[in-house]
């Protein structure tokens, strides 16, 4: 299905979110995180809307070279919304104003310790994208139609685990959780439908 970069897009997102029945984990004695699903234009000339992606930079301490929505820990005193503006800056050179913040997705624990919570932002212009390279190899634009499609999901069971596996398939691009769970969950919720992701396991390289 075909999802158009346009104000329709954008007033159904901001009807849909503030409704969403979100799930947080608190006083589970976990780290707190946050990540910005940012809507955009996608970069080919479709029109369609697409969601930013990057790729970590090689030399990170921790999940180096692996996908991951723009994000990171919470400073002391900030709120999920004020991380994920902030990490989105520091990142990838936008400064979104909180009116840009449509809403905020159900938290996804890891196996590493993070509560992540996704806050969905609309991010008009791609022009002042500048990827700050210590910390992002490249910037990559997933189209939401693509998400939307059914071979686009695969979950698979390991040994490790009684809970599936969730990884997506754009392209030649495989992304694992946490980064797949949220923009599942995300693909979800543009189809209208409310979907649980903090059952879906990440793969076992990712654990630390």
């Amino acid at each position: 299905m075909s999802h158009p970069f346009s104000d329709d897009l954008r007033a159904r997102l901001a009807a849909r979110l503030p409704d969403f029945p979100r799930q947080a984990h608190d006083g589970e004695g976990l780290k707190r995180a946050a990540v910005t699903i940012a809507v955009i234009e996608a970069d080919d000339g479709s029109g369609e809307a697409s969601l930013l992606l990057t790729r970590r930079a090689p030399r990170l301490n921790a999940h180096a070279g692996q996908w991951a929505l723009p994000g990171g820990r919470c400073d002391g005193g900030e709120t999920f919304v004020e991380a994920a503006l902030r990490e989105m800056e520091e990142e990838v050179g936008v400064r979104l104003a909180p009116d840009d913040v449509l809403g905020v997705l159900d938290d996804y624990p890891t196996r590493s310790g993070y509560a992540i919570t996704p806050v969905v932002a609309w991010l008009s212009d791609a022009r002042a994208l500048a990827p700050n390279p210590s910390e992002v190899a490249s910037l990559h634009y997933i189209r939401l139609d693509l998400i939307g499609r059914d071979d686009a999901v695969e979950f698979e069971t390991i040994p490790e685990s009684p809970r599936p596996v969730v990884r997506l398939l754009i392209g030649d691009r495989h992304i694992h959780a946490p980064t797949a769970a949220m923009i599942y969950q995300f693909r979800e919720l543009v189809a209208g439908r409310v979907t649980r992701v903090d059952q879906l396991e990440q793969p076992v390289f990712a654990w630390r």
